[in-house]
């Protein structure tokens, strides 16, 4: 919810702008400011605001187990979020931290992990 409250301010200040200078025949100004909040605030929102709120707010965020792996558990270190998976191919378990912008921080691997056996 948070997610689409942010976004419409975003919406809502650019389409201000553009009325606002518009109104007054300053559209290239308008324009050009329109461009610009929408900008900032999604830079902000990918680099900053997206992890803050999915783990404070209750937040949308979408992260795609890859193809062949299949997905173990997922948990919060501070404001990154951590992902384990499992490749059933090659015995092995990723854990994958993504950052703020979700940039690949770090990556474990861990040999020989078989998740599977310790469910019987």
């Amino acid at each position: 919810m948070i997610t689409y409250l942010y976004w419409g301010a975003v919406i809502f200040l650019a389409m201000a702008t553009l009325v606002i200078l518009g109104k007054h025949n300053f559209w290239r100004g308008a324009l050009g400011g329109a461009l610009m909040i929408f900008v900032i605030g999604w830079g902000a929102y990918y680099f900053y605001f997206e992890q803050v709120f999915v783990k404070r707010y209750g937040g949308v965020m979408t992260v795609t187990v890859p193809d062949g792996q299949q997905h173990i558990a997922a948990t919060w270190k501070e404001d990154n979020l951590w992902i384990e998976n499992y490749d059933p191919a090659t015995n092995t378990c990723y854990f994958n931290e993504y950052s703020k912008g979700n940039i690949l921080q770090g990556k474990v691997s861990i040999k020989n992990c078989n998740p599977v056996k310790a469910g019987r």
